[in-house]
Order: structure tokens, then sequence, then C-alpha cells
């Protein structure tokens, strides 16, 4: 690699040549990702509240234990249901026989009246009598009903598909409708929903390119969820929906993806971050190596006849890790600092005039991206306008 010295204030200095890389801009094709927090919730979180109140019996499941629909989860005494089922079955009889004891009344009523041997009275309340039987049979039908349901209550089954989640309560104790929390929950796993938030900036700004919040949601690309423990789920999921309404204190809008759980790798109530991938087009597409920043500017080196510029760049705020989209700043064909870009020395405020002693060779590893190297020497500082003096380009 040549030398190239620098003279500043009569002085001539000479320092080994460095070499710094260079690559011509131009557009390509890049998926950027962003990632936002979130919270997993089964597709169902069903709390298994008692109807009725009694001693708990009997407990059918364990936690994490996966149930159907309809499955047997606990069974409440059942010994005073039972007893309430039987006294108004009994209360039925009666009322049965009295509709019975009734009609025998009003047709007996019915057929003197049209003998003339009895009054109108007596049929009137022969009739109303009988009504009254009908009306106490249909009340016992009604308690009867009403005790099998409550009977039906105390065995408590599984509303869904799912996983049972935790059982604070034990055989023997008092549970029923005001139970704090309820027995468990059953949570339906086979589909998970993932929560998070978008940014009222982002949110408007898809609206605006596809016309509306329906066809925004549609034009969703399948997402990938990170797990908290640093894995990704191996099945992408979809957005299904976004909501129209920005909270107020957080600025943000609630978003809701869903992610099919058929492993039952996902656990109900955990954490993870929704990654969404951003495929761009034939954009600017500049190392991370190529730039460096000051005063929450971006700058780059920027090659000119020979003379590197410092040049305000403007990059997207997400990037792939690797690489930075740039959206102004420079064009197809410029050609920048690739690496090392944050190494040169700050700008001197005495001016000084840098020359090169020696054309740079070019480098026997040349690529389709037109690399070159340059001397670290031509980064002393010249002018203040931070121009800086470069070697002879190969």
């Amino acid at each position: 690699m040549a030398m190239v010295g620098c003279r500043q204030q009569g002085t001539e200095e000479e320092s080994p040549a460095s070499g710094f890389e260079t690559i011509t801009v131009s557009k390509q094709d890049i998926t950027l990702e962003q990632s936002y927090p979130a919270q997993i919730e089964g597709r169902q979180s069903i709390k298994i509240i008692p109807r009725v109140e009694g001693y708990l019996h009997q407990i059918c499941v364990k936690e994490g234990q996966r149930v159907k629909k309809g499955q047997v989860l606990f069974v409440i005494d059942q010994a005073t249901y039972q007893a309430e089922v039987k006294a108004a079955e009994a209360n039925v009889a009666v009322a049965k026989a009295g509709v019975e004891t009734a009609q025998l009344n009003y047709d007996s009523r019915q057929t003197l009246h049209g003998k003339n041997i009895v009054s109108d009275y007596d049929l009137r309340t022969a009739t109303a009598n009988l009504s009254m039987a009908k009306a106490q049979s249909q009340q016992a039908q009604a308690q009867l009903l009403s005790a099998r349901t409550n009977l039906s209550y105390t065995v408590l089954r599984s509303p869904s598909d799912g996983v049972v989640g935790s059982l604070p309560f034990r055989t023997g104790d008092f549970v029923g409708p005001s139970t704090q929390g309820g027995l468990t929950t059953v949570a339906d796993a086979h589909e998970m929903y993932v929560y998070f938030s978008l940014t009222e900036r982002d949110v408007m700004s898809c609206i605006a390119r596809h016309g509306s919040l329906e066809k925004t949601v549609a034009a969703f690309p399948a997402v990938s969820l990170t797990l908290a423990s640093g894995d990704t789920c191996a099945v992408k999921g979809r957005v299904e929906s976004i909501s129209g309404v920005v909270d107020s204190s957080t600025g943000s809008v609630s978003a809701r993806a869903v992610f099919p759980n058929a492993d039952g790798l996902l656990l109900s109530g955990s954490t993870g971050s929704i990654v969404i991938p951003n495929e761009m087009k034939q954009v600017i597409v500049i190392p991370q190596s190529a730039t460096y920043e000051i005063q929450d500017k971006t700058y780059a080196w920027h090659i000119v006849d020979g003379r590197a510029e410092s040049k305000i760049i403007t990059i997207l705020p997400t990037s792939n890790g690797k690489n930075y989209v740039v959206t102004s700043g420079l064009t197809v064909g410029d050609v920048i600092v690739a690496k090392g870009a944050g190494l040169p020395p700050s700008s001197s405020s005495a001016e000084s005039d840098c020359r090169p002693r020696h054309p740079l060779r070019p480098s026997p590893h040349s690529s389709s991206r037109r690399k070159r190297w340059i001397s670290s020497d031509l980064f002393s500082p010249c002018q203040s306008s931070n121009k800086f003096g470069f070697g002879h380009l190969a």
C-alpha cells in the first residue's frame, strides 16, 4: 500500500497507510424486520364459575390437562339438589291429582247444570277450580325443571376444547357463584391470539398507502413470533385485526395476530415479540459500517474527484442489523467509504494541506460492487469545510 504524506503548518509527517474499502452506491431489494412486544392469549379463555353453591365433591382434571368440550371438570355435592328434585316430582304428582279432581267436579257440575239442578254460580266455581288446578300443575312442573337444572349444575363441564389452568380449590371447599376468580380457566389453545401495538404514525401511513383499514389488514404479510425463550415459532401467523381507535395515553393502536397452535407450544398468558417483515424493492442500501453519527445525524464519506466529503444522509429507523436503507443524501453511482467510516479523527481547527505522495495501487480483491482501497492518512483534516484530500483512486 502506498504511503501518503501530510504537511501541516510547515511540518511534514508520515504514518503507515491503512486501507479503506469503498463501494459504488446502487439499488437492491432488501427485507427489513420490525419487532413489537406481544401478549399471547388463547382464542378463548373461559372462567369456570359454579352456578350453584355447595361443597366441592370431586375434581376430575389436573392443571395443564387438555380437555374436550363437554368433559367433566368438577362435581359439587349433589345430595341437597337430588332431594329438591324428588320433592318437586312429588309436588308434580300432587298437582296432577288436583287437576284430575277438579276435572271430575267440573264435568259433574256441567251435567247437573244442563238439567237445571245446579246454578250458574256452581258451574263457574267448578270451572275456576279446574283452571287453578291446571295452573298449580304447571307451577309444579316448572319447579321440577328448576330442581333438575340445579342438579345438572353440580356437574361442571368444559365449554370448549382447551387446556385447564390452575386449580386453587380442593375437594371439600365450599364454592358457589360468588367464588372469586372461579374454579379454574379453560383456554382454547387450538389457535392463539397474539396482541401487540402499532404506532399511530405506522397505521396512518399504511392506511394512506392502501386506502382503508380493511385493505391494510388484508395487505399485511405473514408475521413471525419470537418467544420469551428466544426461540422463533415454526409456524407463521397472520394479522387478523387492527383497532380503529388510537390510545390517547400511549399514541398506539392495538392489533391482533392469529397463530396456529396444533402442537401446543404456545401458552396462554405468555409473552413474546411479533416480527413483521417489510420487503422493499430497488432501494439504496449501504453497510452500517459506511456511516457514523454526530449529534443525532448520520454521515457517510462521499468521494468526489478524488476527495472525501462528509455528507449527511437520511436513513430509515429500522435495519436488518447490517445495512441501512438510505432515503436521501446519496444517489446511484456515488462512491463512498464502505468500512471504517467512523475511524477518521475529528476535524482540526487549523487548516492543513494534504497531498498524495504516491498513487494508490488497486486492491487485488475487486468485486461486482467496485471495491477500492484508499489510504487512511488521507483522512487527516484539511479544511474547515469537512473536505479531505485523497490519493489517486485506481
